[in-house]
C-alpha cells in the first residue's frame, strides 16, 4: 500500500510540474490603436484617439489638450501591444517611424529612424520644448530643411568632389589634420568646413577634427551634428533654428540660420519656396499647422 501511495504521489507531482512549467495561457491580445490624436484635430464627447500607447476617449469638446495630460480624456486602455502608430518610440520622439518613412521613402539606407531617435540625446529640448503644436513645428521643420539638403536623405556626402578642397580654412590654428579636402559636406545638413567639425566635435565630444568619416559612416553621429547645427548655430542668421522655431519667429528664419542671403532677401526665391512646400507638407503629415512667418 506504501508503495502504491509513494507511486500515485509521484505521479501527482509530476502532473503539478507538467502544469506549472506547461505554456502560459495565452493572454488577451491589446486593443486595437484609434488614429493617432493630433494637436489640430477637434475631438467631440465620445470621439477616441491614440496617444503613447493607449486609446484615449474624449469626454467633452477639445483641441490641442494631450491625452494623458489633461482630465478631458479618459483612459481606455493600452492599444497596439504598448504603442500607437502616433508614436512608437521609446525616446517621445514626435515623429513616428511610419511618418519618417513617409517622409523619406526613398532615403539612403545610411539615415536610419533609430539612428535620428538616439541622437535626440544630445539635445534634449528639440522638439521637446513648448505646446505640442510647437513641437511638431520644430520636427517639421528640421525635416524639411533636411529634406532640401540632401535631396530627401538621398546623400550623405557633398555631391561635387571639385568643392573638397576649399573648406579647410588654413588661418585656424589647429589646421586640417586629416587632410586639405576631408571637410566637404557631410550628413543631414551637410557639415562642412574644418572649423564646424572641430566646433561639433568638441560639443558632441568626438573628435571630428581628426576623423570627419564618422560623420559618413555612423548614422547616429550624422544626426547628432544636424542637430549641433540647429540647437548651437545661427550661421549667417541671427538666432538658432531651434529657437527661431520656440519662440514663434517661424520657418523663414531657419531658412535664414541655414543658407542666409544666398537664398534669403531675394537670393534664391524658388529655393525658399520649395522648402516652404516641404514644411507645410510635413506638418500636415504630422497633425498640425505650419504658423505665421514662413518666407525670409
Amino acid at each position: 500500500m506504501i508503495k502504491r501511495l509513494t507511486s500515485l504521489a509521484a505521479a501527482l507531482a509530476a502532473l503539478c510540474a507538467m502544469i506549472v512549467l506547461g505554456p502560459a495561457a495565452a493572454t488577451a491580445s491589446a486593443a486595437a490603436c484609434a488614429a493617432p490624436w493630433s494637436s489640430s484635430s477637434v475631438y467631440t464627447g465620445g470621439k477616441t484617439a491614440s496617444h503613447n500607447g493607449h486609446n484615449w476617449t474624449a469626454k467633452w469638446w477639445t483641441q490641442n489638450e494631450t491625452p494623458g495630460r489633461s482630465d478631458v480624456w479618459a483612459d481606455a486602455g493600452a492599444c497596439g501591444g504598448g504603442t500607437d502608430p502616433g508614436n512608437p518610440d521609446p525616446s517621445g520622439f514626435v515623429v513616428s517611424e511610419a511618418q519618417f518613412n513617409q517622409m523619406f521613402p526613398s532615403r539612403n539606407s545610411f539615415y536610419t529612424y533609430k539612428g535620428l531617435t538616439d541622437a535626440l540625446k544630445a539635445y534634449p529640448a528639440f522638439a521637446n520644448t513648448g505646446s505640442d503644436t510647437v513641437k511638431r513645428q520644430e520636427a517639421a521643420a528640421f525635416l524639411a530643411n533636411v529634406h532640401h539638403e540632401t535631396g530627401g536623405l538621398k546623400y550623405i556626402v557633398e555631391q561635387n568632389q571639385a568643392n573638397y578642397p576649399h573648406y579647410c580654412d588654413a588661418n585656424q590654428p589647429y589646421g586640417c589634420p586629416a587632410g586639405q579636402a576631408a571637410y566637404y559636406g557631410r550628413g543631414p545638413i551637410q557639415l562642412s568646413w574644418n572649423f564646424n567639425y572641430k566646433a561639433a566635435g568638441d560639443a558632441l565630444g568626438i573628435d571630428l577634427l581628426r576623423n570627419p568619416y564618422l560623420v559618413e559612416r555612423d548614422p547616429a553621429v550624422a544626426w547628432k551634428t544636424g542637430l549641433w547645427y540647429w540647437n548651437t548655430q545661427s550661421g549667417p542668421g541671427t538666432m538658432t533654428p531651434h529657437n527661431a522655431m520656440v519662440n514663434g519667429k517661424g520657418f523663414g528664419e531657419t531658412i535664414r540660420a541655414i543658407n542666409g542671403t544666398l537664398e534669403c532677401n531675394g537670393g534664391n526665391p524658388a529655393q525658399v519656396q520649395s522648402r516652404i512646400d516641404r514644411y507645410k507638407q510635413f506638418t500636415q503629415l504630422l497633425g498640425t499647422t505650419p504658423g505665421s512667418n514662413l518666407s525670409c
